[in-house]
């Protein structure tokens, strides 16, 4: 496996870039007021659907399915029409409720045991946004799941289309996890985990596995891009072993060293634009 902080011997396999696609300049609307050297300002026109990501309320993709289903009015009209453009200053709403175009945040957390990643579940006790603190100035949702007795790497941001596009299986963004086992596992597992392992008729593969610890073979290193509910821990149960601990140590580029327990920072330009690149 990759060294990125994470201990693992690298093995043997190749990783690709995600593809990246073709970004283009937003085409520059109809001229408005004058500017300070007495020509025109023009308005900068975006796209409906970008806006609503950039809102940190979802990935392009699902704005587009929100537009279509009528779930968005500009100005007071509904708006079906997929393309449709507008400006700074338009009023766009979902189900009513007013949309704006937030500072984006970014942040690497070292998720404790016994928080959870649903934000929203109404019969959790701890979530992880009670770590950001009750005066938090800006609402952002961790990008993908981490199950309440997983630690380790979480991302949380309120940037819709960048989370959407980690999460989506297409780009195949790399974690990796120190596994904890209640006993020895065997080379012969190790090797049915890199060959496959059928859960409820999709074969899951590890894209690579090691003892993480050669004096100790109950820990393993592991990696795959499988974002499947307790896939990791299912993995193991269906060959027998119980899961003690489980710690992700790798996101998509992002580690946790420097970040003790259950505490936070914010990014650094340069981990936003990597992560923005996808080149991880």
């Amino acid at each position: 496996m990759e060294n990125s902080n994470s201990g693992y011997r690298k093995s043997g396999n190749k990783y690709g870039r995600p593809p990246m696609k073709k970004t283009t300049p937003e085409r520059k609307g109809r001229p408005g007021g004058k500017g300070t050297n007495g020509r025109k300002k023009e308005e900068i026109y975006i796209r409906l659907n970008r806006f609503i990501a950039n809102s940190g309320l979802c990935s392009r993709r699902d704005a587009d399915e929100h537009i279509k289903n009528g779930l968005v009015s500009v100005n007071g009209k509904l708006v079906t029409e997929l393309g449709t453009r507008v400006k700074s200053g338009d009023d766009v709403r979902f189900r009513g409720k007013k949309l704006s175009a937030e500072k984006k945040v970014y942040i690497l957390m070292n998720k404790p045991r016994d928080y959870v990643t649903t934000v929203e579940d109404p019969h959790a006790d701890r979530t992880v946004l009670n770590l950001l603190g009750n005066d938090f100035p800006v609402r952002v949702y961790p990008v993908g799941r981490l199950d309440k007795a997983t630690t380790g790497v979480l991302l949380l941001t309120n940037d819709g289309e960048l989370a959407g596009r980690l999460m989506h299986p297409r780009y195949k963004k790399r974690k990796i996890y120190h596994v904890f086992l209640d006993r020895s596992v065997s080379k012969n597992d190790i090797l049915k985990l890199a060959e496959g392992i059928d859960l409820d008729g999709t074969t899951i593969t590890a894209d690579a596995v090691s003892y993480a610890d050669e004096e100790d073979r109950s820990q393993i290193g592991i990696e795959l891009h499988s974002g499947q509910n307790r896939v990791i821990r299912r993995m193991f149960e269906s060959l027998g072993y119980k899961v003690r601990k489980l710690d992700r140590v790798y996101f998509a580029g992002l580690t946790k060293k420097n970040v003790q327990r259950g505490r936070w920072r914010y990014l650094t330009d340069k981990e936003v634009s990597l992560l923005k690149r996808g080149i991880q």
